[in-house]
Order: C-alpha cells, then structure tokens, then sequence
C-alpha cells in the first residue's frame, strides 16, 4: 500500500469513527447526564436512539444523493453541520434539546459513514474492498478504544458538556481531512441523473438483490448486538457489576481493542470473505447464549467481561467482510447501497437500544436475540452467495 493511500484510508476511517466517538466518549458520563437534567436512564439512552435514527436516516438522504452530485461536497457538509449540531449538545438546557440536537449530529455525521464506504466501492474491487474495508475498520476501532478513555478523563475536569465541545472540534478536523486527503471518486460521467424517480428506482434494484440483501441483514443484525452492549454496558458494568468510572472504560476498551486485533489480522488473512464472516457469527452467538446464562445465573464480573470480549471481538471478522460482500453486488449504485446497508445498520441499533434498560440479563437476551436471527441471514446469504459466484449486479439480482 503506497503512502498516499494509507493517508486516504486513514482520513476515510476518521470520517466514519464520529458513531464510536459521538457514541463512546459519553457513556462513563450517562448517570451525570440523569442527575443534571433530571432525567431517567431510559430517558437519556434516548439520545443515543436519536443519535443512531439520525445516523440511519442521514444515510438514505445522502447515501442516493452522492450518486447524483458527487461524494466530496457531501462529506465537506456533513461534517461542518456535525460540528454545529454538537455544540447544540453541548448547551442543551433540557434532555428535550439534548435528543434533538443528537438527531441533528447522527443525520450530519451520517455523510462521513456513508461516503466513506462509497469512495472504497468507487475506486476498489473483490478481495481488496473487503481487505480495505477490514483495514478501514481496525483504524476506526482506535474510538472506541480511545473515547470512554478520553471521556472518562475528560467527564471530571470539563463535564459532559465538554465532551461535546470535543466532539465538535474533531468534526472539525475532519472537514480539513477531506480538504487535504479526499479527492472526488465519482466522475460526472458515473452519476446518476433523474431526480426522485431515480432514486426510487435505484432503491427498488438494490433491494431485489437477494445476496446484497442477506449480506446487509449479516451485517445490521451482528451490529445490533454491539448495540445492545453499548447502550447497557455503561449501567450493567457500573451499577449492577461494581466498577468504577475509570474500570468501566478500561472494560470497553479493552473490548475494542480486541475488535481492532481481530479485524488486522482478518485484514491479513487472505481467504474468501465469506468464510471469515461465518466464523465471526458461529463466535458471537456463542458467545451470547453463553453471557445470557451466566448473567441470569448471577455470575460474579470476571465471566461477563470475558464473554463480552469475545462477542466485541467477533465483529472484527464480520462488519468488513458483509460490508464488502453486500456492496460488491451494488457496485453501480455504491451511494445508494452504502445508504440502504448503514440505514439497516443503525436502525437496528437505535430498534435495540432501549429495549435493554440498565439489566444484565436483559442486554445478553438482546445481543442472542440479534445474533441468532444473524445466523439466519448468514445462512440465507451462503446459499443465494456461494464463493464461486460473481459480484456483478446482473449476477446478484433476483
């Protein structure tokens, strides 16, 4: 990989990491958020659901829209917007305002995570998409290391106000990374034209196209347990489990950077895709049904935490690999089938979020729940997918 493209990849992983960081770099400070605005802990995860129905909705605006205008101008909007929306949240009086302002940074944010997938379809094919992809998403797992960390150590001395003021500096960054780094990768020649109808029309072939379709369900569905883990883990590991602030975001790093060590090695391991993505599902269901036993059986932390390391990490060998092998069947319409694939994404997520609460047993039902019906997608898109088969949108559609 030549220079040039590893400073590419790396802006394009910064630009899809404002989920983690918008996400992550909050949670040690959710029970603040209660006490200072006088809300509930359902309450407050709400603005984690807006935050994600922002994101799945950005991206079936955008997603369709950069076939038609180009991805560069997108990006450099949607990240000056995020910057905007997270000063919003930081100067929330109300939780009201702070979910609004949430949806606002998800729908901005979206463009980065969109985009981003849409450039690596332009310019990369086969084995390379999905090696990118995998590579884009080992550097993007850097977040979720790095942000319960900085907003552990951040939530004291600048509260969680600051926190989004940080936030709303690094979309900032962003925005130079795109002016710097991020040249436009759909020539005028490859856009397409037609307004609504087009875009309803490109949606309607997208969605006929039975292996992109399981390959999206594979990736949302093992997504939705991430989750369901994100959104309880903050109240589980703290509130019923005993750590500390400072314990809690060494638990969920330590999880991402096993996510990070799985995904660089699956980056190097130069088999079919599809065979990856199957061992990373068989890993994280088992995992599930194994955390929901012991979590009902009252186990003590230490069996938990090892459970969850080994679900977290699993998605290392799925997230790139479906991406890869659902967006190989779209390559004509990358924009829109990115769009389809990060809306069914975090959809599911935000569907997920609130039916966890602060209960431990409650968050391992959810995240089997997810990876069971992942299983069936997963076997749905063998079949329709075998290895041999060509990712050719006449090929894929059914």
């Amino acid at each position: 990989m030549s220079r040039a493209e590893k400073v590419w990849i790396t802006v394009l992983a910064l630009l899809t990491s404002i989920a983690p960081l918008a996400t992550d770099m909050y949670l040690p400070a959710l029970p603040r958020v209660v006490d200072d605005l006088g809300t509930t802990a359902s309450g407050v995860q709400l603005t984690l659901t807006a935050f994600l129905v922002g994101l799945a909705l950005g991206q079936l605006v955008i997603g369709p829209l950069s076939d038609a205008r180009g991805r560069r101008p997108l990006l450099l909007i949607g990240a000056s917007v995020c910057a905007l929306a997270g000063l919003g949240a930081a100067f929330a009086p109300t939780v009201g305002v702070l979910v609004g302002a949430r949806f606002v940074q998800g729908f901005a944010g979206a463009a980065g995570i969109v985009l981003a997938r849409a450039v690596i379809v332009d310019r990369t094919s086969g084995r390379r998409t999905a090696q990118l992809f995998t590579l884009m998403m080992a550097i993007n797992g850097v977040a979720p290391v790095v942000a319960p960390l900085v907003g552990s150590g951040l939530v004291d001395p600048i509260g969680w106000r600051g926190i989004f003021v940080v936030l709303a500096g690094l979309a900032v960054l962003m925005v130079v990374g795109v002016l710097v780094a991020v040249p436009e990768s759909l020539p005028v020649e490859r856009r397409r034209t037609g307004g609504l109808r087009r875009t309803a029309a490109d949606i309607a072939s997208v969605l006929r196209r039975g292996p992109y379709v399981a390959w999206t369900l594979v990736l949302a569905l093992s997504f939705s347990t991430m989750f369901a883990y994100i959104s309880g883990s903050s109240f589980v590991l703290q509130d019923v489990l005993g750590l500390s602030t400072v314990g809690y975001a060494a638990a969920f790093a330590s999880n991402a950077a096993g996510l990070v060590l799985v995904s660089v090695l699956g980056a190097r391991w130069d088999v079919d895709p599809r065979r990856k993505a199957t061992i990373g599902v068989a890993i994280l269901v088992t995992a599930a049904a194994a955390l929901l036993a012991v979590t009902a059986a009252g186990a003590p932390v230490w069996p938990v935490l090892v459970l969850l390391f080994l679900a977290v990490s699993s998605l290392g060998l799925i997230m790139g690999n479906a991406t890869a092998l659902a967006t190989g069947h779209a390559r004509d319409v990358a924009g829109t089938a990115s769009a389809l694939l990060g809306a069914g994404q975090f959809g599911l997520g935000a569907a997920v979020s609130p039916l966890v609460g602060s209960s431990a047993s409650a968050m391992a039902a959810v995240m089997l729940g997810a990876s069971g019906l992942a299983v069936i997608a997963l076997v749905t898109a063998r079949r329709l997918d075998p290895a041999d088969a060509p990712t050719t949108p006449a090929a894929a559609a059914v």
